[in-house]
């Protein structure tokens, strides 16, 4: 019953983009499956399942060997709009192309950097709060790789 389930839930992902574990159990019951959502919770657990921006840039579930795609995509963006990176204690100041911080910042919340705590984007500038000032130094030379290198 579960591996039947886990190929109804690779059809239904890969069909419509759900978002919610929620409507992922709907999903699923319309297909005759008697689920809860704790059920669902254990299954996108055990399938590796992770959300990504779609189409509309709302995020929604996909099979994990389809992250490497979204990361290469969030690299682009970094890649294609960053113009600096640089240190202020732990805090790590990212200046960008006019108007595209936003998008920017949006890639590197996606990319989950177990580093950064969270961002705020300008118009042409990310800070993006780091724990430590040791950990910001490091993830300096790592975003320069990442846009030089890319």
């Amino acid at each position: 019953m579960k591996k039947k389930r886990h190929e109804v839930i690779l059809s239904i992902i890969r069909d419509s983009e759900i978002e919610t574990q929620s409507a992922l159990a709907r999903a699923l019951q319309e297909q005759g499956f008697d689920v809860t959502q704790a059920t669902v919770s254990r299954d996108i657990k055990e399938m590796g399942l992770i959300k990504v921006p779609g189409s509309t840039g709302r995020q929604h579930y996909v099979l994990s060997d389809q992250a490497g795609e979204a990361r290469s995509r969030h690299v682009r963006v970094l890649r294609d709009s960053c113009i600096s990176v640089d240190q202020a204690q732990n805090i790590l100041v990212i200046r960008t192309a006019a108007g595209m911080a936003m998008a920017a910042a949006a890639a590197l919340d996606q990319m989950e950097i177990p580093e950064i705590v969270g961002c705020i984007a300008g118009d042409d500038t990310i800070m993006a709060a780091v724990r430590t000032s040791e950990e910001t130094a490091k993830l300096v030379e790592k975003m320069r790789d990442m846009i030089r290198n890319n």
